[in-house]
């Protein structure tokens, strides 16, 4: 990701909101065959306060991916979407995506089954908690064989990235008053309508002012 520094994303309480929020991320390993790409649901390692992740992948992409043995790259998406060179006013413009995104590069660590099933549980009671019924990994009809071999059926893994590139690209440098132009098309409805997007921009904009 080519990086801009008015754009840069270093601040690490907003890079762990972003993953916190965004936690379904794109793995990415370069191997003999090419590169190769999966997809999982990772966690924050709440033993940790910095950028650890932890989570899984299903057998044979541990095999696929050298998973342990080589650099894996996370690739975090956040909001992202379509901007408009009309929403700028009567001025020479054209279209442009604003986004946040984070690469998170490191040698994963190979998690015990003990510390498998952890994760498993953590991931289970972190998407059931939203449910009117929430169905956690070891409540019934799920009894401990089922989770046994459920575990077994996959390899867990902790990744404190060695290399962050992250970017929040934002309207930052466009004056107040055409960001919040931005922000009101997003949120007003219409095809390119993103409430996400919107807050994003929000944060970033009352943060600039802040700092002033």
């Amino acid at each position: 990701m080519r990086q801009n520094p008015s754009f840069a994303m270093t601040d690490v309480t907003e890079l762990r909101r972003l993953i916190d929020a965004n936690p379904w991320v794109t793995l990415v390993s370069q191997t003999e065959d090419g590169l190769v790409a999966s997809h999982y649901a990772v966690l924050l390692d709440e033993d940790r306060d910095d950028l650890t992740i932890v989570g899984h992948v299903g057998k044979p992409d541990d095999f696929i991916h050298g998973l342990g043995a080589r650099e894996l790259l996370i690739v975090v998406q956040g909001p992202h979407g379509y901007v408009s060179p009309g929403w700028y006013g009567d001025v020479q413009a054209v279209p442009t995506w604003n986004f946040v995104s984070a690469h998170l590069s490191g040698v994963p660590e190979i998690l015990t089954p003990e510390e498998n099933l952890v994760v498993l549980e953590r991931l289970v009671a972190r998407f059931e908690g939203g449910m009117p019924q929430p169905r956690l990994l070891w409540e019934l009809p799920n009894d401990p064989a089922f989770v046994t071999k459920l575990e077994k059926g996959t390899v867990g893994f902790r990744l404190t990235p060695t290399r962050v590139v992250a970017k929040r690209k934002l309207s930052q440098n466009k004056p107040d008053e055409v960001i919040e132009t931005i922000i009101a098309e997003l949120q007003a409805g219409g095809g390119y309508v993103d409430p996400r997007l919107a807050s994003e921009m929000q944060r970033a904009l009352d943060a600039r002012k802040a700092a002033r």
